[in-house]
């Protein structure tokens, strides 16, 4: 079976200009001395890091229908569907939604950023962790092994009920989805336990039945790895891509850089909560580029 696609996949972005204003060069000087200076790097990263390798954006009821207008037809927003009541009540249309994105994540190829993130952490004495709301996947295809999911993931299963705690992989699974009605055909995937629905290990709206376990591992793991760096004010943070909407990144992000340490890139919403940090109102992969550029 295959995994059929809502829309064609986006044109992949065109390469890095310039950075832009004089204010935003000097951001990103500063920014870049902050990197030259730090013996660890904490990313932490929302749903902007992924725009730049194709991803849709999920940001308001218009840019979610633009990304998938059967949806829009039906008058379904992202937070009506990313919702686990979902796959008792129409097995079909949950994972019609969740068939889709796992094949999209799937296919799609981080962008250079990422690799740039990668590179940082590797020459860093004390090395690099990601904290991250994404369910992609995306770090990890890009090589990063320390990642934490605080969300979860689509690339992992677990029983809709749960009848246990397991939570499993999703390598062998593939969904077959109706792109005019965005519904997936059977057969859907099934709890190996006890033969009921199966559902992506992922905390969805209103979520009561979402196993967290695995998630907490790699929480357990960043939060250890913080606890146990010996000059945590060398500690740089670079959050990216970051809402206000559901704050969980931006709130870790704040509360683990020291004064002054934090680097926020967003090309909408990069204001800093009293000022102190860097703020660079840029898209991740041209920060991550021009940042790049300024380090040795």
């Amino acid at each position: 079976m295959t995994t059929s696609s809502a829309v064609p996949p986006p044109e992949p972005p065109a390469p890095a200009g310039p950075a832009g204003p004089p204010g935003v060069a000097a951001a990103l000087d500063q920014a870049a001395d902050l990197l030259r200076d730090a013996d660890a790097l904490l990313v932490c990263a929302g749903a902007g890091m992924g725009v730049d390798s194709g991803l849709p954006d999920f940001r308001g009821a218009t840019g979610f229908w633009r990304a998938y207008p059967p949806y829009a037809r039906l008058g379904l927003s992202f937070t009506q569907l990313a919702d686990p009541v979902h796959f008792g009540a129409d097995p079909s249309l949950a994972w019609g939604f969740y068939g889709h994105r796992l094949g999209l994540y799937r296919r799609t190829v981080p962008h250079a950023g990422f690799a740039v993130l990668r590179r940082w952490g590797a020459r860093l004495p004390a090395g690099m962790w990601v904290f991250t709301s994404n369910v992609d996947g995306q770090f990890q295809r890009a090589g990063v092994a320390e990642v934490a999911e605080v969300h979860g993931s689509i690339h992992h299963l677990q029983c809709r009920l749960p009848c246990t705690q397991d939570v499993w992989s999703a390598d062998a699974v593939e969904v077959d989805v109706d792109p005019e009605t965005m519904r997936a055909r059977d057969p859907l995937p099934r709890c190996p336990h006890c033969g009921d629905l199966a559902r992506p290990n992922i905390l969805m709206f209103g979520d009561w039945n979402w196993v967290g376990r695995r998630s907490e591992t790699g929480l357990d793991a960043c939060a250890s790895w913080l606890d146990d760096l010996t000059s945590p004010r060398r500690l740089a943070v670079v959050e990216i891509g970051a809402g206000t909407a559901v704050p969980t990144v931006r709130r870790l992000a704040e509360s683990a850089a020291a004064a002054g340490r934090l680097i926020r890139i967003n090309p909408d919403q990069a204001d800093l909560r009293g000022g102190a940090g860097v703020s660079v109102p840029l898209g991740a992969l041209t920060a991550l580029t021009e940042l790049d550029a300024r380090l040795p």
